[in-house]
């Protein structure tokens, strides 16, 4: 499998190979065009009589259409190697980031599998939390791709209903607490939210994750998150706090963007397809909600996701 993987990786990227393609194109396009319109344009100048003007403007009108659809084949070229290169790189991380949890799942089942465990309670109590742990960000993945896929062909079916937000987020920490170790991070959380709000708990619990997700890959060893929920007004926020490296100013416009991820010194760490974000920002979309972050670089990350306290559709 893994060898196919790799093949589908490296056909991608060979197709991504358009530079000199593009460059031959722009070129073939340019230096024709150019002598037609000096051509045209001396004939428009200098010629006497009605012929030579009609035939200087004809070379000029085509030469300004060869222009034009060299224009479009160059954009369509510069797209095919953009969407190129971010499939190339989604198989590429998103191959990586099954690969872990796989190893450690197959490594401490062969250690059990092996009786080395057995009279060692506290080490097979030790193994059988990794190999939960390890299945439970298996599936946060599994779950982050399907979500994609489906937002992406616009393929979203929402169970929405009145429901107390609180519920909804609770389960999503209760999940999160799970993927990660007691001792790798300082997690805290606050729910004080006691709003009933017209929402799709799949669609919630995914921007809870991947919010939580995004600030455990992007803090350093001393990890610190903390989640809030609370009402203001007319409106129920999330929080979700980091004490991370921070994003530059220049890319927070960026970060929502799908396969887009931050270029920092933490990032050969923090794999992904680069996706989480875009989620939460699409989820919210969809739930009427404002997505907002505030950055600041060694000093840690806030998003704010701000739900208005709806009214049930179903009674109006």
């Amino acid at each position: 499998m893994e060898g196919r993987v790799q093949s589908k990786i490296n056909k991608l990227r060979r197709s991504m190979s358009l530079t000199g393609a593009i460059v031959t194109t722009a070129v073939g396009i340019l230096l024709p065009v150019i002598l037609s319109t000096t051509v045209g344009i001396i004939a428009i100048a200098t010629g006497n009589g009605t012929e030579w003007t009609l035939f200087g403007v004809l070379v000029v009108s085509f030469a300004a259409a060869a222009i034009g659809g060299g224009v479009i084949v160059t954009v369509l070229l510069s797209k095919k190697h953009v969407i190129g290169r971010q499939q190339a790189d989604f198989l590429a991380n998103i191959t990586h980031e099954l690969r872990t949890p796989l190893t450690a799942i197959r490594m401490y089942a062969q250690t059990i599998e092996m009786g080395r465990l057995e009279g060692k309670p506290e080490l097979l109590e030790q193994a059988s939390k990794t190999i939960l742990r390890e299945t439970e960000w298996l599936e946060s993945m599994i779950d982050q791709v399907l979500t994609w896929r489906a937002a992406s062909r616009d393929m979203n079916i929402l169970d929405k209903k009145m429901k107390p937000i609180k519920e909804t987020v609770k389960h999503s920490v209760e999940r999160f607490k799970r993927m990660v170790p007691d001792d790798e991070v300082e997690f805290t959380y606050e729910l004080k939210s006691e709003s009933t709000i017209y929402h799709d708990e799949r669609a919630v619990h995914s921007i809870v994750i991947n919010l939580l997700v995004n600030a455990y890959k992007y803090t350093g060893t001393l990890k610190k998150i903390t989640l809030k929920l609370f009402d203001e007004g007319d409106n129920t926020l999330l929080t979700v706090k980091d004490n991370g490296i921070g994003i530059h100013e220049s890319e927070l416009h960026k970060i929502f963007d799908p396969f887009y991820r931050v270029d920092s010194r933490l990032r050969s760490k923090a794999s992904g397809a680069g996706l989480g974000l875009a989620i939460v920002k699409h989820n919210a979309v969809l739930h009427d909600a404002e997505v907002s972050v505030k950055s600041e670089e060694n000093a840690g990350t806030e998003f704010t996701v701000s739900f208005i306290k709806s009214i049930n559709p179903e009674k109006k």
